[in-house]
């Protein structure tokens, strides 16, 4: 019987970088066990906690915990697993900073989770997750911010968002309310892809298309994270800087959907682009 487990690999990497003094920023990798029993199964996360708050390095982790716990103890499909777990990390966040008086804290999050040929996304704030197939690099999420929100309506160009003075002002992330609307929606994942996962201290510098380009030139993971991250502060990067990214060497299963054409037909229409 062929083996009908995926084949992921992963490599994530966080730094403080040349500004900040500490690192706000979380990484999360899902840990299945060797019989591929942890009902989290493959799931991964990357938060930023807000520099602008109290604690954001708190922040940030705790709603790792959180999501990836309650994804691992709730049933259903991955979507709704995911909109439990951010509702969850969310409220956990609120509640952590009234308890420890420190008025607001906050942070992004952007988790996803493969299964078969299908990768579940669940967003939160501007941290971004990528695409590189292919070679070219599709950007899958939409940053929550008032930058952002000014694209959407057309009132401003996108290859102008890098270096607009209010491209960090966010307008959602986890924490700051009881309730949180998170960006939950599917891709259609294929052999070959690979996933980045980022904070801003890293996309704010390296234009989308460069992943894709470092990509080529950089088949080890461990190898391209290292130089986007060291790119981004030769870009003079003033943030904490993180990457997750993850290669899907196989994947279990038959593909519900051809692929090429189809992922741009299905971005335009979640984004309405």
């Amino acid at each position: 019987m062929p083996d009908e487990s995926p084949e992921i690999e992963a490599h994530g990497l966080s730094d403080t970088g040349q500004v900040r003094q500490d690192n706000q920023d979380a990484i999360r990798f899902s840990r299945a066990g060797e019989d591929g029993t942890d009902p989290a199964g493959h799931l991964y996360g990357i938060a930023d906690g807000m520099g602008g708050f109290a604690h954001g390095g708190i922040a940030s982790t705790l709603a790792l915990d959180i999501l990836f716990k309650t994804f691992r103890a709730n049933p259903g499909a991955p979507p709704q697993r995911l909109k439990q777990g951010i509702q969850d990390a969310n409220l956990g966040v609120y509640q952590m900073a009234n308890r420890m008086g420190v008025g607001r804290m906050g942070t992004t999050l952007t988790a996803v989770h493969l299964s078969g040929h299908t990768l579940h996304v669940a967003h939160v704030g501007d941290s971004r997750a990528y695409l590189v197939r292919d070679r070219t690099a599709t950007c899958l999420t939409q940053d929550h911010t008032r930058v952002g929100e000014l694209v959407r309506m057309r009132l401003l160009s996108p290859d102008r968002v890098r270096s607009h003075q209010q491209r960090s002002v966010l307008n959602k992330c986890l924490g700051l309310e009881l309730f949180v609307q998170p960006d939950i929606f599917t891709v259609p994942a294929r052999a070959g892809d690979r996933i980045v996962l980022c904070t801003d201290g890293v996309w704010g510098v390296i234009e989308d298309q460069d992943f894709a380009e470092f990509a080529a030139a950089e088949p080890s993971l461990a190898r391209y994270n290292q130089a986007v991250l060291e790119e981004a502060i030769r870009r003079g990067s003033d943030d904490n800087l993180s990457l997750l990214s993850l290669d899907f060497h196989s994947l279990a299963g038959v593909p519900e959907a051809p692929p090429g054409s189809a992922l741009g037909a299905l971005l335009r229409k979640v984004f309405r682009r």
